[in-house]
């Protein structure tokens, strides 16, 4: 029997994202929680960043921590407008996009973290904002995802409240691996 400890898996420092189902109204309001301070979470996440800091990728062959800001703005985003388009319409279908052909665009390389950081303060908000007023019923809304199937509102909020702090701990998990 070996006991040698197994090495972390940096790209999922809180583990892989695993559907919760039927959610709880409990779960819901912390998965609320979550949405709404993930800006916080990430500003303190990067505060003190210089530029060098922010182009290391937060594991081999990953993202940097700039890329992982944008991406966060770019995909939070796209869920909530597929959330409103979820809560307006039968069964939408959503369209997907490829995140890591998006996170190698110019700007998410090289654009100040601080436009993204900003966009995401508005964004959670709204998002919090609809998320708390919906109804039990709103919840069973769904939306057709072309690569995931059928989706409902639960699924939509357990798999960005993960996805919150799944971002945010690879960042600081990098930096305490960096000693930043």
């Amino acid at each position: 029997m070996s006991t040698q400890a197994v090495a972390p898996d940096l790209r999922y420092p809180i583990g892989p994202f695993k559907p919760e189902a039927p959610l709880l109204e409990s779960q819901r309001t912390a998965m609320i929680e979550d949405i709404s301070e993930l800006p916080a979470k990430l500003r303190a996440a990067v505060a003190g960043l210089n530029d060098e800091q922010l182009d290391v990728p937060y594991r081999s062959g990953g993202w940097t921590t700039r890329q992982i800001a944008h991406h966060l703005a770019d995909s939070h985003a796209n869920s909530y407008i597929r959330v409103r388009f979820a809560l307006t319409e039968n069964n939408p279908t959503i369209m997907p996009y490829n995140e890591a052909v998006w996170a190698e665009l110019t700007d998410a390389k090289h654009a100040p973290i601080e436009s993204s950081l900003k966009i995401l303060d508005g964004l959670h908000s709204r998002w919090a904002m609809l998320l708390k007023s919906l109804k039990p019923d709103d919840w069973k809304r769904t939306m057709f995802h072309p690569e995931r199937g059928q989706l409902d509102l639960n699924m939509q909020l357990a798999l960005y409240a993960w996805h919150s702090k799944h971002h945010v701990a690879q960042i600081t998990e990098l930096r305490k691996r960096k000693g930043w």
